[in-house]
């Protein structure tokens, strides 16, 4: 007996749809049944390039949804669309996986989980880093408690960015395009979620972005946590990966982690003397139980919870909590002093 089918409809035909609709071929009995874009040639592009002739092509969205009676939708539009097109869709009683950031605004957000709520229908959101092996990996050496209770966390993020379009001249542009990815990672590997924040923002000499590119923030987190985060989108030369440097240090030893295979863990062996004598620490091999395959992997796990009621790891309800850290950086920022963090 085959999978019970689910019909989609992206809406927002940009870049990033590529990506989704690329994963989406690969899931069985998932169907993109319409393209909606405020560009109609954008939608009909991709509709030839992933051979999807059948499906609905157009500019409105109620009207796609009136005429396709999706599932499911695909949000890939805008940040400032994220809310409009979500509860549209919850409205009409679609499911919703949409693009990151959740929202443009705390309130924002708070509006899509109420009306997601009042749908009763899931809204999740694409942390597709979350998705990849070696964060997972990670992920099970600090739950093993192999370096014990975690008490400091850092990561760097250090990229030159020349993206041209929007970016260029988005405010806040790397707390809000890019830290997201990064302070939900911090959320995955801790455990924790954030209570307070000092946050530094800038736009160094030589970027090429209208407004702040850079910043620099410490979050308290529940458990007695404390996690720095220092970014930059206009740092050329040198560049980390997309997934950061990380440093994580627990009461019992250390992780560090370079964002791709490079995982190293030291524990204590001995205490005595000046140093304490450490060893290192085999990093587990996958499971099959782990949850990868980045934008494929975050998609099938959403589709499987449409087709049996359950809840996916990047629902709304936890999802905000990730946001709330973007946006607790930049009112942060804006005062010049440290804020507590709300959603």
């Amino acid at each position: 007996m085959g999978k019970t089918s689910i019909r989609a409809l992206m809406v927002g035909c940009g870049g990033m749809s590529g990506a989704w609709l690329k994963a989406a071929q690969k899931i069985d009995g998932l169907a993109v049944v319409g393209l909606v874009d405020l560009i109609e040639a954008n939608a009909a592009r991709r509709a030839q390039e992933f051979g999807l002739a059948d499906a609905w092509v157009g500019t409105d969205l109620e009207q796609a949804l009136k005429a396709t009676r999706p599932d499911a939708v695909f949000d890939c539009t805008v940040p400032e669309a994220h809310t409009p097109t979500t509860v549209t869709a919850l409205q009409y009683g679609c499911h919703v996986l949409g693009e990151k950031p959740m929202a443009d605004s705390m309130a924002n957000a708070r509006r899509s989980v109420r009306a997601a709520a009042k749908a009763g229908k899931i809204y999740a959101v694409i942390q597709n880093r979350r998705y990849m092996e070696h964060i997972r990996r990670l992920r099970r050496v600090l739950a093993s408690g192999a370096i014990g209770q975690i008490t400091t966390v850092n990561s760097d993020f250090y990229i030159g960015a020349h993206f041209g379009g929007f970016r260029d001249h988005m405010e806040h542009v790397l707390l809000l395009d890019m830290a997201i990815h990064t302070f939900d990672q911090c959320r995955l590997l801790t455990g924790a979620d954030p209570v307070c924040v000092y946050c530094h923002e800038w736009n160094p000499a030589g970027s090429w972005y209208d407004h702040d590119a850079s910043a620099i923030a410490i979050f308290e987190l529940t458990g007695g946590v404390v996690y720095t985060y220092r970014g930059s989108w206009c740092a050329e030369g040198l560049n980390t990966s997309w997934e950061c440097d990380w440093r994580i240090v627990g009461t019992e030893g250390s992780v560090t982690w370079d964002g791709g295979a490079g995982i190293r863990v030291q524990k204590v062996a001995k205490r005595g003397g000046f140093f304490s004598t450490m060893k290192d620490v085999p990093v587990p091999p996958l499971r099959q139980t782990d949850r990868i395959g980045g934008h494929e992997g975050l998609i099938r796990e959403f589709v499987e919870c449409v087709r049996q009621g359950k809840e996916p790891e990047t629902v709304c309800t936890d999802n905000i909590r990730s946001l709330a850290m973007v946006f607790g950086a930049i009112d942060s920022a804006t005062k010049g002093r440290r804020v507590r963090i709300r959603w």
